[in-house]
């Protein structure tokens, strides 16, 4: 029996996470992990979850326990609306519902627009999660460099000269993997390119809230007059990832489509994590919440990069992020950083190899992803100085 036959054509190349396959390296005892995504569980209000989950059990189990609508809780619903709106986001044709995470809205919204051989845009490097989703659907991947102003829009217009796109892919706010903002002059290019080309902007924003210097950047959604930019959020990044919430903002006619693929995938976000978002940002100070936690990353980006320019060779070059909890580091051409990784973990120290982020992961890369959210301070600088001595054997 061969088991390949089985198997879709449009799988059959796709690789697993990287950096889930990471996470099962982590079993050493006393691994320090730079490798992870997710927000300080320091930060996860545990406290206030078990009271809210007690109340709507107390008040509303039945309803908790049902299923739901697949747009979504409704009082979230109008809570995300309320939240866009002071964000400028969100115009009389647009719609927000539900998703079960950001990475769901995502994957619905590319199976919803996407056919094969259809070209999409991106930043190179981009999120993995998506990258996947992409290639899933067999689109066409355009990857473009980045620089320090975020995507290179010069390169996106020679692409959308010679190709026709259907949809750029950004997350123009403390990017993942690299932590860079994309410039206010950047975003109104991408918009009008899109305006130009007749294509559609897919702007994923999860760590927007947490910014800790600088100065806010509007989004691309909020320039957007005529539909041409969906919007994707969550929770995950200022709450609990586990809860798996999110939401999609866009034209009513593509979300409507959302919907009907939603309705096929599960029905509907779980309720009882819903009325919990909902209950925590209605009877708790939301803001302070997430103040503490652009504090706390602040604090932790610091240190990272102050240990950084200690313990890392002068020729080794690194973001430095204004919000968001990840930051880039780029080591001399020719250099690949996948054996640097497995001797930093040989030696207790995790990180993501750049390949991973890449359109194209089968190729070397001099780059590599540092997570600086959830390792205590001690960890940081212990972590960071094992990283500056395996980098100073290799540069």
């Amino acid at each position: 029996m061969n088991i390949q036959n089985a198997l879709a054509d449009r799988v059959t190349a796709l690789k697993a996470s990287a950096i889930r396959e990471i996470f099962k390296l982590l079993g050493k005892p006393g691994i320090i992990s730079f490798a992870g995504g997710i927000p300080s569980p320091e930060l996860f209000p545990t406290k206030e979850w078990g009271e809210l989950m007690k109340d709507i059990f107390d008040t509303e189990g039945s309803k908790a326990l049902v299923y739901g609508v697949t747009e979504g809780y409704a009082p979230l619903v109008e809570i995300v609306d309320d939240i866009n709106s002071k964000n400028g986001v969100g115009k009389d044709f647009d719609r927000t519902i539900i998703t079960t995470g950001a990475q769901q809205g995502i994957d619905l919204l590319l199976k919803s627009m996407i056919n094969e051989g259809d070209g999409v845009i991106c930043e190179d490097p981009s999120f993995i999660g998506t990258l996947n989703s992409i290639r899933s659907y067999r689109a066409t991947l355009h990857g473009v460099a980045m620089d320090e102003c975020g995507i290179r829009t010069d390169l996106v217009e020679e692409i959308l000269k010679e190709n026709k796109i259907k949809l750029i892919y950004t997350i123009p706010t403390f990017q993942n993997p690299t932590g860079i903002t994309q410039t206010v002059e950047r975003r109104k290019k991408l918009l009008e390119l899109a305006e130009k080309y007749d294509c559609y902007i897919l702007e994923d924003n999860p760590y927007g809230d947490l910014r800790f210097k600088g100065e806010v950047v509007p989004t691309i959604k909020s320039m957007d007059t005529n539909g041409r930019v969906i919007y994707v959020g969550s929770f995950s990044k200022t709450l609990s990832p586990g809860l798996r919430v999110g939401f999609i903002t866009g034209h009513q006619a593509i979300i409507d489509r959302v919907i009907v693929c939603k309705q096929v995938n599960d029905v509907h976000t779980p309720l009882i994590n819903q009325m919990l978002v909902e209950r925590y940002i209605k009877n708790y100070d939301f803001d302070a919440h997430i103040q503490k936690g652009c504090d706390l990353y602040g604090h932790k980006c610091a240190l990272m990069l102050e240990c950084m320019d200690k313990y890392f060779p002068e020729n080794v070059t690194y973001t430095r992020p204004e919000g968001g909890i990840f930051l880039w580091c780029t080591v001399p051409e020719g250099i690949d950083t996948q054996p640097i990784f497995k001797e930093c973990i040989d030696n207790g120290v995790a990180f993501v190899p750049g390949s991973t982020c890449m359109v194209d992961i089968e190729a070397p890369s001099n780059c590599f992803r540092l997570n600086y959210s959830t390792m205590p301070d001690d960890k940081i600088e212990q972590g960071i100085k094992i990283i500056g001595e395996v980098l100073a054997k290799y540069v």
